[in-house]
């Protein structure tokens, strides 16, 4: 796996490799704003995953997740806060995301 210094730069080079969806958190899915196109936890792979953690606040702190639909129709990435959810999620969401923390 690549290393990255920044989340910019990591997003950067996930567009290049292909990850162009950009998924939100919803509860029970990761959901592109764009498509309206939703996944729910049995649909998709995290592929790889970064940490970022801020320097200076602890609040900047975020993890980025490559995400790949099963069916290998999106490639995408979903950026979250490290290991904080503020709305309410699913619990197999939770747990699929959990795995990777």
């Amino acid at each position: 796996m690549p290393a990255y210094d920044t989340l910019v730069e990591a997003l950067n080079d996930a567009k290049k490799r292909g990850y162009t969806t950009d998924f939100n958190l919803e509860f029970d899915a990761l959901k592109c704003k764009n498509t309206g196109n939703s996944l729910n936890p049995s649909q998709f792979e995290i592929v790889e995953f970064y940490r970022f953690e801020g320097f200076t606040n602890p609040d900047d702190s975020s993890i980025l997740y490559l995400i790949e639909s099963k069916d290998a129709t999106m490639k995408g990435v979903l950026v979250s806060a490290y290991g904080v959810y503020t709305d309410p999620i699913s619990d197999s969401m939770i747990q699929k995301l959990k795995v990777h923390h």
